[in-house]
C-alpha cells in the first residue's frame, strides 16, 4: 500500500511540475512585457482562493513532518513539494499578472495572445463583461473578464488595433467589402 501511495504522489508531483513550469514561463513573460502595458487591471482571486492557501499550509505541515520528524529523504516528498510550490507560491504569483492589453497582445485568463493571432472576437455582456478572443486556426475561444470601468477603454483600444491592422479578420467565407471590421470591437 505504501508503494502505491508513493507512486501516486510521484505521478501527482510530475503533473504539478508541468503546471509549475507553465506558470514560471508565464511569469517570466509578464516580467519582460509589463513595461509595455497599455490597459491592464489586477485579476480577482479565484472563487476558492482560501482553499488554495489552506492546501498550501497543510502541505507545508506534511513536508515538515516527513522531513524533520520521519527523516525521509527529499526524493520521497517530491509530490508534496511540487503541490506546495503550486498552491503556496506560484498560483498566488500568477494572480498578480496584470490582465488586459499590452502593445503586442492581450493577456487573457490563461496566457498571452498576440494581436496577429486573433482571428475573431466577441463580447458577452452578462453578470461579467467578458471578451472572447478566438485564435486563428483554433476552435477554442480564450476569455478575458473586463471590469466595468475598463469596458469603454477596452472597446476603443480594440477598434484602434483593428483600424491599424494589428488585428485583422481575414479569411471570411464571403467578404464583399461591405463590412467594417472595426464594428466587431
Amino acid at each position: 500500500m505504501q508503494s502505491l501511495l508513493s507512486h501516486v504522489l510521484l505521478l501527482l508531483g510530475a503533473g504539478f511540475l508541468v503546471a509549475n513550469v507553465r506558470i514560471l514561463v508565464d511569469v517570466s513573460r509578464f516580467l519582460r512585457i509589463r513595461s509595455r502595458a497599455v490597459l491592464t487591471w489586477p485579476m480577482s482571486p479565484p472563487p476558492f482562493y482560501g482553499l488554495f492557501l489552506a492546501m498550501a499550509a497543510a502541505l507545508g505541515l506534511v513536508l515538515i513532518i516527513k522531513l524533520l520528524y520521519l527523516r525521509l529523504p527529499p526524493t520521497e516528498v517530491f509530490g508534496e513539494a511540487m503541490m506546495l510550490t503550486y498552491y503556496g507560491y506560484l498560483a498566488p504569483l500568477s494572480i498578480r499578472i496584470g490582465r488586459g492589453f499590452y502593445e503586442d497582445g492581450v493577456w487573457v485568463d490563461n496566457g498571452f495572445l498576440p494581436y496577429h493571432k486573433i482571428g475573431g472576437l466577441s463580447w458577452r455582456e452578462g453578470e461579467q463583461l467578458t471578451l472572447l478572443l478566438i485564435p486563428r486556426m483554433q476552435q477554442v475561444a480564450r476569455r478575458l473578464v473586463v471590469p466595468a470601468p475598463f469596458y469603454g477603454a477596452a472597446r476603443r483600444l480594440l477598434r484602434d488595433k483593428i483600424a491599424g491592422r494589428d488585428i485583422d479578420f481575414w479569411g471570411k467565407a464571403l467578404d464583399l467589402g461591405e463590412h467594417d471590421a472595426r464594428d466587431d470591437a
